[in-house]
């Protein structure tokens, strides 16, 4: 069983409605370099970041992925993912935390009934929502009771991402009776909704986590997107590629960071002396340790974005294929994502880990930062670990076995 690259096709013209990728690229850039002005002085406070979301509501990035003609930007998925890696080079928490927003607020078109995702996405765009919670599974799980009028939600889930800061918060629940997983959507102001901001990480202090209690919390029918089953009886080739599209979110947030700490790190060597040899000029340009840190770090990070990119234009050609998307095809996307989760993993750990090598004893000065890189990179790839993915793989390369339905957290 080879592994190629999955069909590719045009973007839908409905989702290309709005100003452009190069507007986005521009305001995304703008974006960054506005958070990275004091991004280090933000992230040892650790405050809940309310400001960090209205830079991003301000700029218009929130309703991004919203079709133009239900008042959001138009964009499609290759412009998002674009857009977090380069906000996640400067920020890597707020990285994370738009990169969960754009999954949570696309994920009723994956799991509803065209009329009701466009309703919830009409409403999202002129509220200019921002979207926390998350689909993975856990134990025990969320449940949700059928009553006369509806549903009631109950349980505790632990943490989740930008729940502190969201509008709505996207859950997996699972019905008491049955025991279907289910997609469901919450108003966190809502009775018997409560948000605990109890996360004590060292790392991505401000992707806003946290967790959410769920006491008798009335839903309704159209609060419920829908099945997040894995039997192929109830889920489509198309639903199950809301799997890859959420994963590749990681997969950009970890390239992001690894080329967010090679660009300080350089411009850092060259304004300063070398730490491992005292006599090279300003720049380290002449440290034979420091070029071959470098060149690794580089070889490492590039190679990552080669099989990103691939993994990005299968799942942009599998977003295409819509109705027409089969089975093996959604396994050779969801593989192609695994393969870039896998390489991206180990590239944010080595250029975050290995940058302070660069910088020598001084990055050990809270002033400069640069732990932040590290910290970062290493907590989300705890949360998200790739060796499931890499047996993914060799399943699927050795047996022809199709990847299981997986959602990020």
């Amino acid at each position: 069983m080879s592994v190629a690259t999955a069909p590719s096709g045009p973007a839908p013209e409905s989702d290309r409605t709005g100003p452009g990728r190069a507007h986005w690229l521009r305001v995304a850039h703008e974006t960054a370099d506005d958070l990275a002005t004091d991004a280090v002085a933000r992230e040892q406070a650790g405050k809940t970041p309310f400001d960090e979301v209205s830079r991003l509501r301000e700029s218009g990035l929130l309703t991004l992925l919203i079709p133009g003609e239900l008042g959001g930007g138009g964009a499609d998925w290759p412009t998002a993912y674009a857009v977090v890696r380069v906000i996640a080079a400067a920020d890597g928490a707020i990285g994370q935390l738009l990169g969960c927003h754009y999954f949570l607020s696309y994920s009723a078109r994956f799991f509803t009934e065209p009329s009701l995702a466009g309703r919830i996405e009409q409403r999202s765009a002129a509220e200019q929502w921002c979207w926390g919670g998350g689909f993975a599974r856990q134990e025990p799980p969320l449940t949700l009771t059928r009553t006369a009028t509806g549903y009631v939600l109950d349980g505790r889930q632990s943490y989740t991402c930008g729940v502190l800061v969201a509008d709505r918060l996207a859950v997996r629940a699972v019905r008491a009776d049955t025991g279907e997983p289910l997609a469901v959507v919450v108003d966190p102001v809502r009775d018997g909704v409560g948000v605990v901001g109890d996360t004590d990480t060292f790392g991505q202090r401000l992707a806003a986590g946290g967790s959410v209690e769920f006491d008798g919390v009335p839903v309704s029918a159209d609060d419920v997107l829908g099945s997040l089953s894995a039997d192929e009886d109830v889920l489509s080739p198309l639903t199950a590629l809301a799997s890859p599209v959420g994963r590749l979110n990681s997969v950009q947030l970890c390239l992001g960071m690894a080329e967010g700490v090679l660009a300080e790190a350089r411009e850092y060597s060259r304004a300063t002396h070398s730490p491992w040899h005292p006599d090279w000029p300003a720049g380290s340009s002449q440290d034979p340790q420091i070029l071959t840190v470098y060149g690794e770090l580089t070889v490492l990070t590039r190679a990552a974005s080669a099989l990103t990119d691939q993994a990005q234009e299968a799942v942009h050609g599998g977003l295409a294929r819509r109705e027409s998307l089969t089975y093996d095809e959604y396994a050779e996307i969801s593989i192609l994502v695994a393969m870039a989760e896998a390489a991206t993993s180990r590239a944010a750990q080595e250029a975050t880990s290995r940058a302070l090598d660069i910088v020598g004893a001084r990055s050990a000065s809270a002033r400069l930062g640069f732990d932040r890189f590290w910290r970062n990179a290493r907590t989300h790839t705890l949360y998200e670990p790739v060796a499931p993915r890499i047996r993914d793989v060799g399943d699927y390369f050795l047996n022809g076995a199709h990847p299981p339905f997986v959602l990020p957290a």
